[in-house]
């Protein structure tokens, strides 16, 4: 059976990229350009785990995360926040709001597939 990612990203290039590397490694991958389509699909299928862009238009990653867990259905979901963020601080507000690890950008994908792995504990 193959764990359900989903990846919300608005670079359409960053999504492509996240989604051929998922594949390759045998995951089901869901796409989402912004929070509200992240929302909307997770009415309806259930991921394993959550890639989660923290810039966002609209409603930012962390906002979304907030809303995710704080739903009955989905707060066990865990989520990864990929960000561009590396400031001191940064880690700690993305914690805080909810994410289970974060990774910056560019991404090392090695180590966001070790990431993965050992949160999805494969």
């Amino acid at each position: 059976m193959s764990r359900k990612i989903l990846v919300v990203e608005d670079n359409d290039r960053n999504r492509r990229l996240l989604e051929i590397l998922l594949k390759a490694k045998g995951y089901e991958v869901i796409e989402a350009a912004t929070g509200e389509e992240a929302m909307n699909c997770l009415k309806s299928q259930m991921p394993d785990l959550i890639l989660m862009d923290i810039q966002l238009p609209n409603m930012d990653g962390l906002a979304l995360t907030r809303k995710i867990k704080n739903r009955t259905k989905t707060r066990d979901v865990n989520i990864i926040a990929v960000t561009a963020y590396a400031m001191k601080g940064d880690r700690e507000r993305i914690l805080e709001a909810g994410c289970d690890a974060y990774i910056s950008k560019p991404i090392d994908t090695r180590k966001l597939l070790l990431l993965i792995a050992d949160l999805l504990e494969e």
